[in-house]
């Protein structure tokens, strides 16, 4: 059979249909690739139009604060074209796309010129990028390939389409990374040179245009002039070649160098800026928002608190805040966290905003209620042993020094910082009062009920932040006013609330005046130290438990300064109290400070009146008292005459020391031990070695005591002997006792106490 062959003509058609099905695959294919990559175009080129942006913050004289820099945009130094010089814009045109005007979007000749260049040399020596296309990956950035360069060539091409050149060229050059993180010509002129663009000689402007091509390498703090030389005459040389330059001007350019200044280091003010961005992001704007921070001051307490850790090291101490406040304005002036740009723990977390444990600097705003509430700075407490029931067990409080100076007065209960008294006097005012009190000073950080502090949030149990505690000592400063901090200035600062007063006047100035007497002071921290300061200055310390926590607070008549050491992680310091670690901080940057204002001492009341009271019981000085000089809220100063030194028996108990008692209740009650009490014995110590104390508290004098254990008399002892020693059993036991008031022959038979012994 006879094989009929095809004609060849059929064979290439079929090839050239076969061929144009494949292209019009791969074109389809492509095309719906790139529609499904290319990315949609802002409505506007304007600065606050692009990706969100943190607003710039500058100090109270316009000093621009660190952050500002490290935005993803340059919202902050935009400069509209009109206001940018015609040679530095002519420059970068030069140098980075000379046909800008002239192509849609993408320069096909410089793009085929490279793409030739890159073959000869065998590798990437020339990228041939407009600035369109340039535009187009600074608003979609993408990992570099050729594909992303594909498709920016149909974005850029839609970006020509939708903008002019004019708007295409002013974003471009005040969004063009340099080094330093500075984005656009502005701020690079403010990095290399600390100028306005409008005073940049014409080599600096053409050196702004060469650096831009490689912002990494081509820096004015990381490369030598002689490096840069040759690129900034060639540039010059074409500049002239198209009119832009004067050949003049090119031969000046060629015989000047290019200065540069040192490196400022911008102020470390970090966490300032974030937290004051914070309170204005509702109100986005490209105009400088202007903070009250002192930049001067800012940078000196950072050298001080920075220069006392470094100190402080050996110790474990790697952490600390200062916040300084103007009392006049309430405005921030220094907002310092140390080691916030270090590799240690927590190193970003702002020191200042972030809760610790106050230790004893609550203390004042406890006793200012308890002076409220009728108490005065004579009022004499007890500084005895006290152990408290928690649950089923018993938890004991000591002072710092682990001494007790029996009754004392409350000057000296707060001057000295005592743990003892600062719990009877919240038994006094109530901690519920007392939690109520300091969440209405600002304390928002205390968040849990009063049950769950407890009496321990006298002492600092709970957690506040340097801010709240600053803005609370502030009350004290400004005679018992609560005042927000003000963080911004102009129409645009937190303009303050109504002012709320926490304290009246009189009782302000008797706590001012408590924390800034040396005398007050002298048991725990003696005379003469480092809380003892050149001028009036209200000063008050603080530690945590273990020494996580270490705080200094202070107020003279012009400023209000906080001062916290620590870890951020949490763990402890090696023995650095307040008044070792952070009180010298406070003191040097009093120092500093006080020394731009007069002195005028801290406000005293004119209605407080002074009356010589005994320093033993708080009464009008008789004359065989030691008699003391004492401040008074009119009404409570005391009117009888001391008579303990006359007639002990008959005398009665400082109505500061006791409280009132109903008529016909028992004389005295068992508080020790406490109903339900679990006690251990310790098997390292021998049986016969090991008491307990129990305890009365007694209203009235007595003439006798007698205890009864497990209905077992067990010891008799005169009235002013109130504590027993028992010798421990194991098993359950009850005790009650028996008293008789002094002159009466009736008994009184108080209630009856269980408790163990394991």
């Amino acid at each position: 059979m006879r094989t009929v062959r095809r004609p060849r003509i059929f064979k290439t058609a079929r090839r050239f249909s076969q061929c144009a099905l494949v292209i019009g695959t791969v074109v389809v294919g492509t095309g719906i690739a790139v529609k499904a990559a290319i990315r949609p175009l802002p409505d506007s080129l304007a600065p606050n139009s692009s990706a969100p942006t943190k607003r710039q913050v500058l100090d109270r004289l316009g000093a621009p604060l660190s952050y500002t820099f490290t935005s993803e945009w340059n919202t902050t130094s935009y400069t509209p074209l009109h206001r940018i010089p015609t040679l530095l814009q002519r420059a970068c045109i030069e140098a980075e796309d000379r046909r800008f005007f002239e192509h849609a979007g993408v320069d096909w000749r410089a793009r085929a010129h490279a793409v030739w260049q890159n073959i000869r040399a065998l590798k990437v020596v020339r990228g041939a990028s407009t600035i369109s296309e340039q535009v187009v990956r600074m608003l979609h950035p993408r990992p570099r390939s050729l594909w992303a360069r594909f498709v920016e060539g149909f974005e850029a091409a839609q970006l020509e389409q939708r903008f002019s050149k004019a708007d295409i060229l002013e974003f471009y050059l005040n969004q063009a990374p340099f080094a330093g993180n500075r984005r656009g010509v502005t701020q690079a002129a403010c990095y290399f040179w600390d100028r306005a663009l409008d005073t940049l000689t014409e080599r600096e402007q053409i050196s702004l245009a060469v650096m831009m091509r490689a912002p990494g390498k081509l820096s004015l703090y990381r490369t030598t002039p002689e490096r840069l030389q040759p690129r900034i005459i060639s540039l010059a040389t074409q500049l002239v070649s198209i009119g832009a330059l004067a050949p003049a001007e090119l031969h000046q350019i060629a015989i000047e160098t290019t200065p540069t200044r040192k490196e400022i280091v911008a102020v470390r003010a970090d966490h300032f800026t974030r937290y004051v961005q914070g309170l204005h992001n509702k109100t986005p704007s490209v105009t400088p928002l202007y903070s009250t921070l002192d930049s001067g001051l800012q940078r000196s307490v950072q050298e001080i608190l920075e220069t006392r850790l470094k100190d402080l090291a050996s110790q474990h101490a790697t952490d600390g805040a200062v916040l300084v406040i103007d009392n006049r304005s309430a405005e921030v002036l220094a907002w310092v966290n140390a080691g916030i740009f270090s590799d240690q723990p927590g190193s970003q977390i702002d020191a200042n905003i972030t809760p610790r444990q106050p230790g004893s600097t609550l203390k004042p705003f406890l006793y200012a209620l308890a002076l409220q509430r009728g108490w005065s700075a004579a009022t004499v407490i007890s500084d005895t042993p006290l152990a408290e029931p928690v649950g089923a067990g018993l938890h004991t409080y000591r002072n710092y020094s682990r001494m007790h100076y029996g009754d004392i007065p409350l000057r000296e209960a707060l001057g000295n910082s005592l743990n003892i008294p600062a719990i009877r006097t919240v038994q006094f005012t109530g901690k519920d009062n007392f939690l109520t009190l300091l969440r209405t000073a600002g304390f928002s950080s205390l968040t849990k009920p009063a049950e769950f502090y407890g009496e321990g949030l006298a002492l600092g149990n709970g957690e506040v932040t340097l801010l709240e505690l600053v803005r609370g000592y502030l009350i004290l400063a400004n005679r018992g006013i609560y005042r927000p901090l003000i963080l911004s200035r102009g129409r645009e600062g937190e303009h303050p609330a109504h002012p709320i007063r926490i304290f009246d006047a009189d009782t302000t100035s008797i706590i001012s005046n408590i924390l800034s007497d040396p005398h007050a002071r002298r048991l725990e921290f003696g005379s003469d130290g480092l809380l003892n300061f050149p001028i009036q200055t209200a000063v008050k310390t603080g530690t945590s438990t273990d020494y996580r926590d270490a705080w200094a607070v202070g107020f003279s008549n012009n400023f209000t300064i906080g001062v916290w050491m620590g870890n951020l992680d949490r763990s402890s310091m090696t023995s650095i109290s307040g008044a070792r670690g952070p009180a010298l901080v406070l003191r040097s940057v009093f120092a500093s400070l006080e020394k731009q204002r007069e002195d005028r001492g801290l406000y005293l009341s004119p209605r407080l009146t002074r009356k010589a009271v005994c320093a033993a019981s708080g009464e009008l000085a008789a004359a065989q008292c030691r008699s003391v000089s004492e401040l008074f809220v009119p009404g409570t100063e005391p009117h009888k005459v001391c008579s303990k030194h006359h007639n002990h028996a008959e005398s009665e108990p400082s109505s500061a020391a006791t409280f009132d008692v109903a008529p016909n209740s028992p004389p005295a009650r068992i508080t020790m031990p406490t109903p339900g009490l679990h006690l251990a014995m310790d098997p390292r110590v021998p049986d016969s070695k090991e008491a307990f104390a129990f305890e009365l508290a007694t209203t009235t004098p007595l003439a006798e005591i007698q205890w009864i254990v497990d209905d077992i008399a067990v010891y008799s002892s005169r009235g002013d002997h109130t504590r027993y020693l028992w010798q421990l059993s194991p098993g359950r036991h009850t005790v009650r006792a028996k008293v008789q008031p002094a002159g009466l022959a009736e008994r009184f038979e108080l209630a009856e106490v269980a408790f163990w012994v394991r």
